[in-house]
């Protein structure tokens, strides 16, 4: 209470940081400049049920920070003044939903609206297109925006675990841009189709879907720069073949699934020892034969194979993270090192997809 009464003391209880308040033999130029500062106004921890009347000018306002209060609702006009927000942060509140006039904040690059109420987000954050994060972690999200990726084409960071969402939309596969996708502690029966086009995501984590997810997407193989992928704790029994072409896999989990392919001894072994068998498995039955030519286009339009790679007797390495992605559960870990030259062959694409020979066996 005493810290309130500060605030209260101090501007209404909010603080307002780079403004440049007028004062005694401060000149009007000066005074001008430091209202043109970009500035970060931080109005969390106020317990605040509601937005009191904000008299100053938000245009240039950069960071709004609202998170830790009680708001229950935030007012449209307080959004649509907030024309050069960058940093919008919404989180640990009472929100059941968000206003629509979000949609006009067109410089808007990271949302933080986990921790709240929310079932489902307005149609308008597809507006937002300069978003880059879009936290919603903790929620009560049955859906997203079907058309979420069609606009969000700058998306890196999406975070939405711990919901209720059954599917991904559709339009996730546009979002090329993104590095991250967090869906753990959800419902989800399936992952979108189109996966193959996320070409630089480096991490994704589709753990404790529990009963719902059962299978994950054969393009899953074509995620050309997949480093970190986690689907511990569903129902999956089988691991896509193509998951042996995930060259820069360096870590994965799987624990807690009822896999029998591969059998989790291998997968436990090493990440070596489970894509050499998911890549033995792809030259396997004349069904499995059909299939794989179906994706033999894909693997060499997204450059999953590489000349690297079919030169017999030159190793790729698994480089370490340029950039740290999402933190990953701590589960056990399997760390892919160096690949060896007889690895590599057993990749090669006329090993993978030429069909076997009825030659004599060599005795």
């Amino acid at each position: 209470m005493r810290d309130m009464g500060e605030k209260r003391r101090h501007g209404g209880g909010h603080h307002v940081h780079g403004v440049g308040f007028g004062a005694g033999g401060v000149g009007h130029a000066e005074h001008d400049e430091k209202r043109r500062e970009p500035k970060k106004l931080d109005m969390s921890g106020m317990s605040m049920d509601t937005i009191p009347h904000l008299s100053m000018p938000l245009g240039n306002i950069t960071t709004l920070d609202l998170s830790n209060n009680n708001l229950q609702s935030i007012p449209e006009s307080i959004i649509a003044r907030l024309l050069n927000v960058v940093v919008l942060d919404v989180r640990s509140n009472q929100l059941t939903s968000l206003p629509n006039s979000i949609g006009c904040l067109s410089k808007l690059k990271v949302l933080n609206v986990s921790g709240n109420l929310l079932r489902d987000l307005p149609a308008t954050i597809e507006e937002c297109r300069a978003l880059e994060e879009l936290n919603a972690n903790f929620n009560q999200l049955t859906k997203l925006p079907d058309t979420l990726g069609f606009e969000l084409h700058g998306l890196r960071r999406l975070s939405v675990n711990s919901n209720k969402l059954a599917y991904l939309p559709s339009s996730t596969s546009h979002m090329t841009a993104l590095r991250s996708l967090d869906a753990r502690l959800n419902c989800l029966r399936a992952l979108p189709d189109g996966l193959e086009n996320l070409g630089s995501l480096e991490t994704l984590n589709v753990s404790q879907n529990f009963q719902y997810l059962r299978e994950l997407p054969y393009g899953i193989g074509l995620l050309v720069s997949l480093r970190e992928l986690d689907v511990s704790y569903n129902s999956i029994a089988a691991l896509p073949d193509s998951m042996g072409c995930l060259t820069k896999l360096a870590r994965f989990s799987a624990a807690g699934n009822p896999l029998v392919c591969p059998p989790m001894d291998v997968v436990e072994q090493s990440l070596d020892a489970m894509r050499a068998y998911l890549s033995a498995r792809m030259n396997g039955t004349d069904k499995d034969r059909r299939r794989k030519k179906s994706w033999v286009p894909k693997l060499v339009k997204y450059s999953t194979f590489s000349a690297r790679m079919m030169t017999p007797g030159r190793a790729t390495k698994v480089h370490g993270n340029a950039e740290q992605g999402l933190l990953m559960s701590d589960y056990r870990t399997l760390d892919g090192g160096i690949a060896s030259p007889g690895f590599l062959s057993m990749l090669s694409p006329r090993r993978l997809f030429s069909p076997r020979r009825n030659s004599p066996k060599h005795h």
